[in-house]
């Protein structure tokens, strides 16, 4: 559904210095994708087609990013760090007049569910101006306590060092992001200050502001795991094992078998359908779709790859971007493929590197055989076709054409191309000298019959 009466501004003017990166912080990634584009597809998901992202100085680079995920957003920069509360205020003269909410989300929150901001949106109404992300925290001491009254509305918030024995029982914490009605908002962040420690004008001060003016405060209830920010690489990798928990689970949920789900790695948009099996330690890289009944063994790895039905992969495979694998075909251990299409049934079972390739219908590739695909400057195709026969340890020189049906013999170096049904053999003929290893021996004052090798 399509919310146009709602501006979303995003925070990810942060620095993160304690990344000690020179990569900003929100572009950090988990499971195969930067941290804001998480939180541009919950937002896009959740039907806001109006952003602002709010960027410190020099963050060109964020927002040439946020654009190739989402054409239409709109960037202000927050000149100098002032607290979140000037950050949003930043986006005033940006948010459209036509917005009715307007919804603050951070741009380090990876982890934020679609779901989560669409409830913020629809529970922020003109009887209930102000909405606010809130989860139960099992360790409440470093965040700041929501305070409710005895109708569950909320009155304040109050920062951990500011609350009485009392407020720091209540385990109900601010979660950081906030829906207000656009009406209320620039106004209530104008009577905010920065009479505190830091010199900073805070967004949770909105609240406040607003109970003193009488409207109504709510929130919106999530879990732990689904508010947590990222600021340090501690945070980073725990983010992506919360990540990858919840992309394990909705595999498995979906019909996917795993065989050692902990030691599966997934991408954000990784494609799997029902029946599929997953054997231990694999790991999928962003732009993977494998078809049902396929079976991906042990450590295998995979990125930019179509599987289709009932393929086998592995174990110890690597296919790579541009791999389109057919129906039944199967890639075996220590096979590495790379913008090969490897058609129904073929079969690449041991030991070979196919790139820049087109493998055809139930062809066999032997073990050891090798596309000469690249000559140091340019790559170059080679086709085989359906049916054919490559021998083991063959070295296949694009570009080339293996005609169908065609048998190449072991061991060969094959240049030209192959017609259908022929055999073709590029290897030097072998030879025998008899006695020959006898002599070599003696001459190197060696009697045995069989050298130690010592």
């Amino acid at each position: 559904m399509t919310r146009s009466d709602v501006s979303t501004v995003i925070l990810a003017a942060g620095k993160g210095t304690r990344m000690k990166s020179r990569l900003p912080k929100v572009l950090h990634a988990i499971a195969g994708r930067p941290m804001l584009g998480h939180v541009l597809a919950a937002v896009e998901e959740a039907g806001v087609t109006q952003s602002v992202l709010v960027l410190a100085p020099d963050m060109d680079v964020v927002a040439s990013f946020a654009r190739s995920i989402m054409p239409k957003v709109s960037t202000v920069i927050q000149a100098a760090p002032k607290g979140t509360g000037d950050a949003v205020r930043a986006a005033e003269a940006t948010v459209g007049q036509e917005a009715g909410v307007v919804l603050v989300v951070f741009g380090d929150t990876p982890l934020v569910r679609s779901e989560t901001l669409s409830q913020m949106i629809e529970n922020c109404t003109p009887e209930i101006p102000v909405v606010v992300l809130g989860f139960e925290a099992a360790n409440p001491a470093p965040y700041g306590r929501l305070i409710l009254d005895e109708k569950g509305m909320l009155t304040r918030i109050v920062e951990a060092k500011d609350a009485t024995p009392v407020e720091r029982e209540i385990r109900l914490c601010n979660g950081g992001a906030m829906a207000v009605r656009r009406e209320h908002l620039f106004r209530l962040l104008s009577l905010i200050g920065n009479d505190n420690a830091s010199g900073e004008y805070y967004l949770p001060d909105v609240v406040g502001h607003a109970r003193a003016d009488g409207l109504q405060c709510a929130v919106v209830h999530a879990t732990e795991e689904e508010i947590q920010g990222v600021n340090s690489r501690a945070e980073l990798a725990a983010a992506e094992a919360a990540m990858q928990r919840r992309l394990r689970q909705s595999a498995l949920d979906a019909g996917v078998t795993m065989l050692d789900p902990d030691t599966v790695y997934l991408s954000f948009d990784t494609r799997l359908d029902p029946d599929v099996t997953i054997g231990q330690n694999v790991v999928f890289g962003p732009g993977v779709k494998v078809a049902e009944g396929a079976s991906i063994k042990a450590f295998s790895h995979i990125e930019g790859a179509t599987i289709s039905e009932g393929a086998e992969i592995g174990p110890f495979a690597r296919i790579r971007p541009g791999s389109e694998i057919g129906r039944k075909a199967k890639v075996g251990n220590f096979v590495e493929t790379k913008k090969a299409k490897v058609e129904e049934g073929a079969k690449i079972s041991h030991l070979s590197y196919i790139g820049d390739a087109r493998v055809g219908a139930y062809a066999n590739i032997g073990a050891g055989t090798i596309t000469c695909n690249y000559d140091g400057y340019n790559k170059f195709f080679t086709d085989i076709g359906a049916g054919a026969f490559v021998g083991s340890n063959s070295a296949l020189v694009a570009p080339l054409r293996i005609g169908e049906g065609a048998y190449i013999g072991s061991g060969s170096v094959i240049t030209k191309d192959v017609p259908a049904d022929a055999l073709a053999v590029g290897r030097g003929r072998q030879f025998e000298k008899s006695g020959w290893a006898v002599k070599f021996r003696a001459a190197h004052g060696n009697t045995n019959e069989v050298s130690s090798g010592e």
